[in-house]
């Protein structure tokens, strides 16, 4: 592996376990796709409980915000805010091409999207237009926010893997796995300790994260995030398009053109633990409950499913949308805590 550092320019199918564990009346479920809209549903039964319409594209990435009010929609090439109560939606314009990512700060009070025009920007709810950006040559796939809250970690199409400094407000490393291989996806532990992304190739690569205190200031606090390699898996022969760590950092998940969803072992050297079989093609996204027993899906089938990780089974099928489901979101957190 090579890395290197430096400064670039529905219907149930019953569980009474999973009842249990998603009764609460927080809970905030979401999934959308191509038939421009967005269904919400209640845990406990898988029913629907409220439908968004989104008109302008097919929805390509959805996130709830912390205090679970809002939920953004990335399309092509706006992105709008809806407020889950009224459905009453706010449009971000900017962008020129797909959004393909989202998401907030931990106080909900700014958020992120990065796009295939290549850029990723900066938005504050309370203010309208962009308040920053930084541009790449080559399309974004994916961006997260490191659990820091001050570094954006992106994929991009070229096989790029940058860090951008949101208080240096620059590029402060790029690591560059497997050549050319176009990032499909990154994800960051919740605790910091790992990043894992993954490629059109059906490769994720595994690093371990610390910090570095900025050598040509040493009198600074900022630190920066580091990169230690740790694994390689060849998780799928064909394409992958979603790498997820769960919130407890045990497992990681990816999703891929194979219709197929693997768990992996993180603690055993990332083991194969399950592969969860049911969907009738491309499963595009996932999402980790809060205590990291249940991970939602979404397929091109049409559907979303709710699975038990333990057992790697089933337990929920949504059913509703009549093309293909490439998004979700779920917020089972308490309000004011990031998803």
């Amino acid at each position: 592996m090579l890395a290197r550092a430096r400064r670039p320019h529905s219907r149930t199918l019953g569980s009474s376990v999973a009842s249990r564990a998603y009764s609460s009346p927080l809970t905030r479920g979401a999934r959308a796709g191509y038939d421009h809209t967005i269904k919400f549903w209640e845990a406990p039964s898988g029913i629907c409980i409220k439908s968004l319409n989104h008109p302008e594209s097919q929805v390509n990435k959805l996130e709830i915000s912390p205090d679970k009010t809002h939920i953004a929609a990335a399309g092509n090439p706006s992105l709008r805010i809806f407020d889950i109560a009224t459905g009453t939606a706010t449009s971000y314009e900017g962008h020129t091409n797909n959004v393909t990512a989202v998401g907030y700060h931990r106080d909900g009070k700014w958020f992120f999207t990065g796009s295939e025009d290549g850029t990723i920007k900066i938005w504050d709810v309370r203010a309208p237009g962009c308040q920053r950006e930084y541009e790449s040559s080559c399309p974004f796939n994916s961006v997260a926010l490191h659990p820091n809250q001050a570094e954006l970690i992106s994929g991009d199409r070229d096989g790029n893997i940058r860090v951008w400094d949101l208080k240096q407000n620059a590029c402060s490393a790029e690591l560059v796995p497997d050549g050319n291989k176009a990032i499909r996806c990154v994800s960051v532990a919740h605790d910091a300790t790992l990043l894992a992304a993954a490629n059109d190739q059906g490769s994720v690569f595994v690093w371990r994260l610390g910090s570095q205190q900025d050598a040509s200031n040493p009198k600074s606090d900022d630190r920066s995030t580091k990169f230690e390699p740790l694994q390689k898996l060849q998780a799928h022969s064909t394409y992958i398009t979603k790498c997820l760590l769960s919130p407890d950092c045990k497992r990681l998940a990816t999703t891929s053109s194979d219709h197929s969803v693997k768990i992996w072992d993180t603690a055993n050297n990332f083991r194969e633990e399950k592969t969860l079989s049911g969907h009738q093609r491309w499963v595009w996204d996932a999402v980790f409950s809060a205590d990291s027993a249940y991970l939602v899906t979404a397929s091109s089938d049409q559907t979303a499913r709710l699975w038990d990780v333990a057992q790697g089974e089933t337990i929920r099928h949504y059913t509703g949308h009549h093309k293909a489901v490439i998004c979700v979101a779920l917020h089972d957190r308490p309000a004011g805590e990031p998803s």
